[in-house]
């Protein structure tokens, strides 16, 4: 008889996925590799000062602060994980899987936008 093993995936109440654009991280001195995730996005102002016009509404922006924040990137740093050498190696495996699955979708997309587009063949109605 075959041995088997079944997981189930308990997902508390509160699970939040996050949405990420970029990583930080390197190799820690125990061997293991540390992942930060984080988004990035222009710095939001502290604060905003605008004229008052002479009909009293809200004019144009004259200061925020800090005077550099227009010009300063902020990375949130969401989460992030440590993984040791074999579950990295496991990871990587699994991820480049998950690559090789949207490349063939995206291959597929644009076959049927080409074909849609009397580029090549493709499906009539």
């Amino acid at each position: 008889m075959k041995q088997e093993v079944r997981f189930c995936y308990v997902v508390p109440d509160n699970y939040t996925p996050v949405f990420v654009n970029g990583a930080h991280g390197g190799v820690s001195p125990r061997g293991e590799i540390i992942i930060n995730f984080y988004h990035e996005r222009p710095l939001l102002p502290v604060a905003i000062t605008h004229e008052i016009t002479p009909a009293g509404t809200i004019g144009k922006e004259i200061a925020q602060e800090p005077a550099d924040a227009g010009a300063t990137m902020s990375r949130a740093v969401e989460t992030g994980v440590i993984l040791s050498y074999d579950n990295a190696k496991n990871f990587h495996h699994w991820l480049g899987e998950r690559l090789k699955e949207l490349e063939s979708l995206e291959k597929a997309r644009a076959a049927f936008a080409a074909g849609a587009h009397g580029e090549g063949p493709g499906v009539t109605h």
